[in-house]
């Protein structure tokens, strides 16, 4: 389930978002509230995967809190004020709603997170495999299968045997779901040391496919690879 928030000072408006949310399967709603200072405390103790988050609001604004927001979860932004755009973007928004929101869009900004949310590892007879949303439908990727992983500004780009899928997720993110034989070669790229068939100082080839290797985590590299005896 996408765990969901609200944040907006106008009932209506949070009505109307309740109603949508409540039309999608896998969407959980957690909190809908007006007070932003509720907001930031529910987050603290609470997981939240999703906001829906108003800009114009007493106390603290949408964009005073992605500004306070270490580690945030996806946001799109709801608002009647357009201005707005150009600099929530700086914060790494989902999307932008303008008021009054139709479903045709609801359903369009969502489908940016939820057609491509990685869900967990999963183990299926011995074999271990990533589990994402592709086109809103389940997909299993065997691990073996993953050449490697390319990030593509807010996106990643997962190179396989057979295909490549394009999913909005982050390296560290799905780092902490695949397993050791992968590795960080460079600020963005992951590479299966398993596949790997030649190295050198600068690159790693995964079926004929140069994987650049940077200095940050050449050591590291090199060393899992002797441990896979590799080299």
């Amino acid at each position: 389930m996408i765990k969901i928030g609200i944040i907006d000072d106008e009932i209506l408006a949070r009505k109307v978002l309740e109603d949508y949310c409540a039309k999608i399967d896998n969407f959980e709603l957690v909190l809908s509230t007006g007070n932003p200072l509720e907001f930031v405390n529910f987050t603290q103790q609470n997981e939240v995967d999703l906001i829906f988050l108003d800009i114009e609001m007493p106390e603290l604004n949408g964009i005073e809190i992605l500004r306070s927001m270490i580690n945030p979860p996806k946001v799109i932004l709801t608002t009647a004020y357009s201005e707005y755009a150009l600099e929530s973007y700086n914060y790494g928004v989902v999307d932008y709603l303008l008021k009054p929101v139709k479903i045709e869009r609801f359903l369009k900004a969502i489908n940016k997170v939820s057609t491509s949310k990685i869900i967990e590892p999963k183990k299926s007879s011995g074999n271990e495999e990533l589990q994402i949303k592709h086109d809103g439908i389940p997909v299993n990727i065997s691990f073996k299968s993953i050449l490697y992983i390319q990030s593509f500004g807010n996106y990643l780009k997962i190179f396989t045997d057979s295909r490549m899928y394009l999913i909005s997720e982050t390296l560290t993110n799905i780092t902490t779901v695949l397993s050791e034989n992968f590795q960080r070669t460079h600020k963005s790229y992951i590479a299966n040391l398993d596949r790997v068939t030649k190295a050198t100082r600068t690159y790693v080839l995964i079926e004929n496919n140069k994987v650049p290797v940077s200095t940050t985590y050449k050591v590291i590299v090199f060393e899992k690879l002797k441990i896979l005896s590799k080299l």
